[in-house]
């Protein structure tokens, strides 16, 4: 897979390929057991088009391997559905992201990644650790010598979101946030609470735009999230975002406001 510099994709992809050639099928073959056609597979196996969960499972059809691959990813520790917005956030040159709930995971501190990922309870101790380093793991991108450009609009209700045993940690993340917005490869913009309706109520989303100039789309839910490729609903995303971007206040204006939230409670 090259170009993409996720180890865990790009592991997979080489397996899936490998297993392909030595059941002796053609990328038409596999691609016709898999329900792609020869040229998906082709842009897949070359990197050119993210691998998906739907393409997985098509794997393991085609080769009629019981669901091998399906379960490799669950045990290497990384939700299936999760690996190809892991290789578009890192090969990005651009991202943009839309929180209503929370603040974005590549902008959280430690302690309010944490506090986030001990809400689900059914987390043993080793895996919030886990989740906790490779969050923090992720947010390398933004530093790098090759970082994106990041845009996020969160909603001014999620840095307002603070009970006094909770203030210390929000105190931290939103000075934390201050400190990124002044680096110049990111810009953080809050949509103030007297836009009471918009588009963005009905869940964050996520957005990379590829070296190749393709846009890939992520939403996360309850139970679990989906990666968005098709062209048709990249471009409902896409457009989304304008709307939320331009109800969102700028980037200085944005600042001023954390500073403030912050000093409200000193």
């Amino acid at each position: 897979m090259a170009e993409l510099p996720h180890p865990l994709a790009a592991f997979v992809v080489a397996e899936i390929r490998r297993a392909r050639g030595t059941s002796g099928m053609t990328q038409e073959a596999f691609g016709r057991g898999a329900g792609f056609s020869a040229s998906h597979v082709s842009a897949v196996e070359g990197g050119t088009r993210a691998l998906t969960m739907d393409f997985i499972r098509g794997a393991d059809r085609a080769l009629n391997n019981g669901g091998l691959f399906e379960r490799l990813v669950e045990k290497l520790g990384v939700p299936a559905w999760f690996l190809p917005w892991l290789d578009a956030e890192r090969a990005a040159t651009q991202l943009r992201c839309f929180q209503p709930s929370l603040v974005p995971g590549l902008l959280q501190t430690t302690d309010y990644a944490r506090a986030v990922i001990r809400c689900d309870d059914t987390l043993s101790d080793d895996e919030v650790d886990k989740r906790l380093a490779d969050r923090m793991n992720r947010q390398e991108i933004l530093t790098g010598e090759s970082a994106p450009q990041f845009v996020a609009v969160i909603a001014e209700a999620v840095l307002r979101r603070a009970s006094e045993d909770f203030r210390d940690v929000m105190a931290g993340q939103i000075k934390h946030l201050l400190a990124l917005a002044e680096r110049p490869n990111i810009s953080v913009h809050l949509l103030p609470d007297e836009v009471s309706m918009h588009v963005g109520l009905t869940g964050p989303f996520s957005l990379a735009r590829s070296p190749e100039h393709r846009w890939l789309g992520e939403m996360e839910n309850q139970l679990g999230g989906v990666v968005v490729d098709k062209e048709d609903d990249v471009d409902t995303l896409l457009s989304r975002w304008e709307t939320v971007r331009n109800e969102a206040l700028p980037r200085r204006q944005s600042i001023e406001l954390m500073k403030e939230v912050v000093n409200s409670w000193t």
